[in-house]
């Protein structure tokens, strides 16, 4: 097993990275515009109500007789009526926090092997786990992989899933290339290794044995789709 840091080949294509990040960026600018709307929309009617003149409101000019009041405040006597709620803007927090977070994850992810360690790196957080010690379990496929199958008639596997001893939350470890269907032969090897470096091999372990084994057969015959 060698000690040099690996950088396995996950996370998105250069294509897929700028088509994913002009979305993001539009989502989040949407968002945003509709969070400065009701500032922008109340600042506009203030203008286009005002009174022109030495009042900047009714709230300046209430104490005056009504007959006394500018035109644009006598329509608008009313010290109650206001213009959009700025509260109603934060109904497009949730798009800007959605833009950001397809940005930073399409531009943060990222995955490296050093000796028997991996570090996964996501959208907020990384993440550093032993696969030596880890237990190994196979990722959950989606429901349109369900059925899929993998080489030599096997189940088809797209992560696996390594936990700490003692730990109730894994690290999540594609199997994916940019823009490939699997990781290269040599990553894949790379990480079969190093689950297996240092752990016996008396078969107790039958999830970590069926993930390495699945990952030489995928190295042997990758994915073609």
């Amino acid at each position: 097993m060698t000690n040099r840091e690996l950088r396995l080949s996950v996370g998105a294509s250069p294509g897929q990275r700028v088509v994913a990040v002009v979305a993001g960026v539009l989502v989040a600018a949407v968002g945003a515009a509709f969070v400065a709307l009701p500032l922008v929309a109340d600042g506009l009617l203030r203008r286009l109500t005002g009174p022109g003149d030495a009042f900047a409101s009714y709230e300046e000019a209430r104490d005056l007789p009504p007959g006394l009041l500018p035109p644009g405040l006598r329509d608008s006597a009313d010290p109650n009526q206001s213009g959009p709620s700025p509260f109603i803007g934060l109904c497009g927090l949730p798009f800007v926090l959605l833009g950001l977070y397809l940005v930073l994850r399409v531009l943060r992810t990222a995955a490296w092997l050093d000796g028997s360690r991996v570090r996964v790196r996501g959208a907020l957080r990384t993440r550093t786990v032993d696969l030596a010690a880890a237990r190994i379990e196979p990722g959950r496929p989606s429901h349109r992989e369900a059925d899929g199958v993998g080489p030599a008639g096997g189940p088809r596997v797209r992560a696996i899933l390594a936990t700490e001893p003692g730990s109730t939350r894994g690290v999540t470890i594609p199997l994916r290339g940019m823009g490939l269907p699997s990781l290269p032969p040599s990553e894949l090897r790379a990480l079969a290794e190093a689950i297996t470096s240092g752990r016996p091999g008396d078969g107790r372990d039958d999830d970590t044995r069926a993930v390495t084994e699945h990952l030489h057969r995928l190295a042997e015959r990758p994915w073609t789709d």
